[in-house]
């Protein structure tokens, strides 16, 4: 493997810090509705991306089955619903609070595997998610004594991190099928369409905000999208996807700190506790999950390995 023009780890802290933005850029557009800021983050992602895609995938086009665009469609209108509960959460909880809880979608994710793939818990799964879990009713259970809306905020984060896990899970298979870019268009264009007929039947209003909300919808289109999540994807092509796992695990950190310096928003016991209950879960499961998928694969390749020298000797015979 060639040397990486940048450092992949390097790649991995800006990325960190540009998904940390998104929920402070959201909160900072707040003449706009969630679905509206939604709406144009990913719009303007599909009309960037529209010119290289179409330049230089459009042959992928073709042979698209009827099964993946199903998928593919499934996919972008879980995504949408996904930032449109997130969105709507920061409206009524903290940045700290929401952040943490949607980060919580390994979590479902696995039990997502579980009950559609028949994946096996292991004991250190099932305890860090036990552990990740406390965290997350810490935190609500603060947030509730707050405010019954903190708590309401918190119940969206938590539905948002569900609909991102259903989004991942109809577009695993697609993405083995298709290449990053071409997948990665068709479910932001999917999710795009699907925002605007949420917003027309909402009666929301697409024009008639300030100038500071558009630059916010451009940045958001920019920063956590194609300098967060494309420098992940660049970065797994180095490193193991454990590592990118738990390196997003570090956004409700960078969240918090800009959300305390930007909008002078301050974390709560409670949500410092919970906060790191819940990421030292998380972390106990991706290394849980993570160590098991090794041991799989080293299992199956020492059998394929067995079998390979079986046939060989029954040729020399």
């Amino acid at each position: 493997m060639n040397k990486p023009p940048l450092n992949p780890y390097i790649a991995i802290i800006i990325g960190v810090i540009s998904v940390s933005t998104a929920a402070v850029l959201v909160k900072l557009a707040a003449a706009a509705p969630a679905s509206i800021i939604a709406n144009y983050r990913l719009l303007f992602a599909v009309i960037i991306m529209a010119p290289y895609v179409l330049w230089k995938y459009h042959n992928e086009f073709k042979w698209i089955s009827a099964r993946d665009w199903l998928f593919s469609i499934l996919a972008g209108v879980f995504l949408a619903f996904h930032f449109i509960f997130w969105f709507e959460s920061l409206n009524y909880t903290s940045v700290a609070s929401s952040v943490v809880l949607v980060t919580l979608q390994p979590i479902f994710a696995f039990l997502g595997t579980y009950l559609f793939f028949k994946e096996r818990f292991t004991a250190g799964a099932l305890i860090s998610m036990v552990i990740a879990l406390t965290g997350s009713i810490i935190i609500s259970w603060g947030d509730f004594k707050i405010s019954g809306l903190a708590l309401l905020g918190d119940v969206l984060a938590v539905i948002g991190a569900v609909m991102i896990t259903v989004y991942f899970l109809m577009g695993q298979n697609v993405r083995k099928r298709l290449s990053l870019m071409t997948y990665t268009f068709i479910v932001y264009a999917i999710s795009s369409i699907t925002l605007i007929i949420y917003n027309l039947l909402l009666g929301h209003a697409f024009t008639g905000y300030p100038l500071d909300n558009w630059i916010i919808f451009l940045a958001l289109a920019i920063v956590p999208t194609f300098l967060g999540h494309t420098l992940f994807n660049w970065a797994i092509r180095w490193v193991s996807t454990s590592v990118i796992s738990m390196s997003i695990v570090f956004e409700p950190v960078g969240a918090s700190i800009l959300a305390y310096f930007i909008l002078g928003e301050l974390i709560s016991w409670s949500q410092w506790l919970g906060g790191m209950i819940v990421m030292f879960g998380l972390f106990l499961f991706i290394v849980s999950t993570s160590t098991k998928s090794r041991i799989t694969l080293t299992k199956r390749k020492k059998h394929k390995d067995l079998q390979t020298n079986h046939f060989s000797s029954l040729k020399k015979e």
